[in-house]
Formats: structure tokens, sequence, C-alpha cells
């Protein structure tokens, strides 16, 4: 996903798709007593594994290392099989962090970290958890993993020109044509590179690390943490491992049965709404940023700048970071910016668009840092490692249509309601071409306390997606953080009312005894 939590700060430009409709919601049945399976029985000698506890610095430059060595964190490596169904296989490693509770008197038990993605690490990230967790922080083990593949771990890289798939169709079916191949490829890359590895890069098989981590640190449950994707992790551990959890939460939540490669079209329309809130904000600004008065003045040069785009290639920035654009990718440049609605965040799209706007009257224009690094993780093989994790993640867990047919019809009935994002959200991707998974999508049959929490403006995940999961889940409350374009907001949005709730249940254990609603001005109003 698309997500600003601290580890996929970096990859901010990263986008998964979704599904389209909600169907009925089953009644979820209590979870079980945690008991061992005979599979688990034969996977015993990961379960009881000695962790090697050291320094996170892997050499002398290595700054995140060194940084979590003076926070006082340890490292350690986990063994896991590459392939569950034949555990005296090949073993990969899932590198872990551990900040350890302070407070041993009063301590709780361990909450693992996930950041979303797929591929995002969490490895760095039990120091800025502890502070956000205030005075429960010292009651917990916090616990960061980078998924099977991901960052320290066992390491997958497709060689991929670019750091990832989602991009628009364009304007035409030529352009559109040019999506067809370039997927087509990224898809062939990973087959030809990895395609002993592919099948077990799976939500299913990062939940099963997940049980091994809780053994290997002698926790009979666990508690945890998910951002966006992490939150579809968290509900398939739940599903899989039935009353393995202590206290859960579920951070800009996704619905289960619309996780796969068209999730994207669940959001579309909060994205064309969150542009647009965008657009008044900007048009207020446009002594700065010279886009519009207004906010459909703001627009129409949003529009010119794609259409420019379709015409030919933008170039931006100057040796060394120069590049070319068109408009299969000015879109997403306009997506990924809209993850918050914060002055900062705002302010950094303000000043890319006012580069596009540049660009499109054939004016020099120089890059911000930050800009020319979001050129790079989409345009260049910089961040290729990131691309085939989050790929090979999401065709791995949910079959996509094959047909480009069936992409390019969903594109042009979707330009007319969503002409900014419709050609990218239906867009064809990697997974059209990919081999179909070897598992089938996780069902919610088990019901589970969890606090999940969700912005009604959310881009990525759709609030709707929330308010499904928490319908499948008859046990857990949610928390609504009214009137926010917002992607991840424990911690990182600084919303005191959503903070202080999960803080609360991270404290006790005990959910609010109804659902909560929240203002952006972080005042709690009534649930």
């Amino acid at each position: 996903m698309i997500t600003s939590s601290p580890a996929v700060r970096r990859t901010s430009a990263v986008g998964v798709a979704l599904a389209a409709c909600l169907g009925a919601v089953p009644t979820a049945a209590a979870a079980p007593a945690p008991t061992m399976s005979k599979s688990e029985a034969r996977l015993d000698h990961y379960y009881d594994q000695r962790l090697g506890w050291g320094s996170c610095a892997k050499s002398s430059d290595d700054t995140m290392g060194r940084d979590l060595d003076k926070a006082g964190v340890q490292c350690a490596d986990v063994t896991v099989p590459l392939d569950y169904a034949d555990p005296r296989g090949r073993t990969i490693t899932v590198a872990i962090s551990r900040l350890k509770a302070t407070d041993t008197r009063h301590r709780i038990g361990s909450i693992l970290l996930n950041n979303g993605g797929p591929g995002g690490t969490a490895l760095e990230s039990p120091p800025e958890f502890h502070a956000w967790m205030k005075k429960v922080g010292p009651r917990y083990d916090i616990v960061g993993f980078d998924p099977r593949f991901v960052g320290r771990s066992t390491p997958l890289d497709c060689g991929l020109p670019v750091g990832t798939n989602l991009f628009s169709a364009g304007h035409s079916r030529a352009s559109f044509e040019r999506q067809v191949a370039l997927q087509k490829d990224l898809a062939d890359k990973c087959r030809a590179t990895n395609a002993s590895v592919l099948p077990h890069v799976t939500t299913r098989n990062t939940a099963r690390d997940m049980d091994v981590i809780r053994g290997a640190l002698d926790e009979k449950k666990i508690s945890y943490f998910g951002y966006s994707y992490g939150t579809y992790l968290g509900t398939v551990y739940t599903q899989m491992f039935p009353g393995r959890t202590d206290r859960m939460v579920l951070d800009g939540a996704i619905d289960p049965r619309k996780f796969g490669p068209r999730l994207l079209r669940e959001a579309v329309g909060e994205n064309e709404q969150a542009l647009a809130d965008w657009a008044s904000w900007a048009a207020a600004r446009n002594d700065t940023y010279g886009l519009g008065r207004t906010r459909a003045q703001v627009l129409a040069t949003i529009d010119r700048v794609i259409r420019a785009s379709a015409r030919a290639p933008l170039t931006v920035g100057s040796a060394p970071d120069a590049f070319r654009l068109d408009d299969t990718q000015t879109p997403f440049l306009l997506l990924a910016g809209l993850d918050s609605d914060t002055d900062a965040s705002r302010a950094a799209l303000g000043e890319q668009v006012s580069v596009l706007n540049k660009a499109a009257a054939g004016q020099p224009t120089r890059l911000s840092p930050q800009f020319a690094g979001l050129l790079r993780f989409a345009l260049t093989g910089e961040q290729s490692h990131h691309g085939s994790v989050q790929s090979a993640v999401i065709c791995g867990d949910v079959a996509a249509p094959r047909d480009p047919e069936v992409y390019w019809r969903a594109i042009e009935r979707s330009r007319a309601a969503y002409p900014r994002f419709g050609a990218l959200a239906n867009n064809i991707g990697p997974c059209a071409f990919w081999d179909r998974p070897r598992e089938k999508p996780t069902q919610v049959k088990h019901d589970t306390k969890a606090l999940i929490v969700s912005a009604t403006g959310d881009t990525r995940t759709a609030h709707k997606g929330a308010v499904a999961l928490h319908g499948l889940l008859p046990s857990s409350k949610l928390i609504t953080l009214k009137g926010a374009n917002r992607h991840a907001i424990y911690g990182l949005y600084e919303n005191a009312c959503v903070d202080n709730k999960v803080n609360q249940y991270l404290a006790t254990g005990r959910l609010p005894a109804n659902d909560r609603t929240c203002s952006k001005q972080a005042g709690l109003q009534p649930g």
C-alpha cells in the first residue's frame, strides 16, 4: 500500500490494488483455545529454536543498526522453512528486533509490528513505537520484523527496471498496450530469476513465520500492531492461528475479501476527492505554486499537465536526476502525494505539481531531494527489490483476470467518473501474467477481539473496508477518524484522540465499550 508508516515513508510511493464489491457479512465463530496441529508438531525445531540476540549494526556504516543499538534494541534472525509443506527442505531467515520491557513487574508480553506494503520493513520501528506508546511502552517487549524476503531477511530481487508496478493506462489504447507489455515483462523477469521461490512469497506463509516468531519468543499469545497491508496480514494470522493473539490493533484496515491485485479500485473515489481537497488548499496558495486561484483552476492545470504528458513525455530535473514522464506515470505521482492531508504533505505535492506544470510549458525545472527520490523509486531499478516482493506477495495471494480486455473495458468505463485515477486504479498489472496461487485466499471464520482504526477519507484502504472488517469480527471495535484524508494514523498523524484510545487498549486489554469517533482536530465525539 502507499502508506506513511515509518518504514514505508522511504517507499511511500508503493501501491497495491483492491477488488470491488462488498458481499454479505458472515457471522464469525468464537476462536478456539490455541492447540498445536500435527503439521506444527513437524515444525517443533523451528518453534523451539534459540535466538542469537546481538548487535543490530551490520557494519561501521550501518546507520540504522547503530541507532537501534544506541536505543537498546537487539536483533536476531529467525530460521523458517521456505515451504511449510516441506519443513526439512530449504530454510530462509526472518530478521527481527526487540526492545525489551523495562517495567518487568508489570510486563504484558511481546507486541509484533508490521508497517504494511507488502514489502515494508519494521526492524527499525521499536524505538518510535515505544515513544508513541508512552506509559505503556515499557511494559512490552516491542518486536519489529522484516517479513520473508523483505529488508534484512533473506532477500528477493527480480532485477526489475522500476520500483512499483502501479502506473496508469494513460489516455489511449496505445499507451495501454505499452502497459500490457511492461507488466508482462515484470512478471517474466520474476519468473526467470526466482521461479523456485515465488510460490512461497505469500501472506499465509508470512503468518506462519509470525507464529514461529511467537514460539521462538516463548509466548503463548502475542500482541500485534499492523498498518495498511499489515491489517490484512494480522487478520490472516488470527484465522490461521485462532486464539494466539492478545491485543491487536489494525490501523488503515482492509476488508480481507477485497485484498488482491485490484485493491485500489476500492479507493479510487477517495483519491479523486482527496485531490480536489488538495486543489482547494493549493488554490489558497497560488502565489506560492502558481497552479490556479480556485479548486477548478488547479484541477484544470493538473488535467493540462496529464494531457501534455500524453502528447509527448515531460522532461523534469537535470542530470544526474533527469526524468521523462508520460501519461502512464504522471497520475502515479499525484496518487503518491495523497496519503496525508497535513500541510507538510500537501506542500510536497504542491512543489511537485508546480514542477510538472513548468515542464508541461517547456520550462527548465529543479527537483527537491524528496521528488527526485520518488522519481528514482518509480522509474528506475533502484528499489527493484521492493517492487519484486510487493508483486510476489499480491500475485501469490490472489489470482487476477488474465485477459487484457477485462482491464481495458474497466478503464474506459471509469474515465468519466474518475478522470485522473480511473485508468490507474483499473490498469493491468503483473498478476495478470503470474502463475496461479498455490493456496486459496484466507476466509474469515473466527471472531477476534481487535481494535480497528480508520479515517473516513483514507486514500489507500478505503474506510468502507474497515467497516466491513469490523462486521466480519463482531467482537472488534472501530475508531473512526472523521474528516481526514489520511492513511495510517496512530503515532504518525499526532491525533491525541486516536493515540490515547489505542494506548488505553494496549495498557488494559479492554476494548472500548462502543465504537468511537474522533475528529481531525483530535477531539472525541460521541460514538
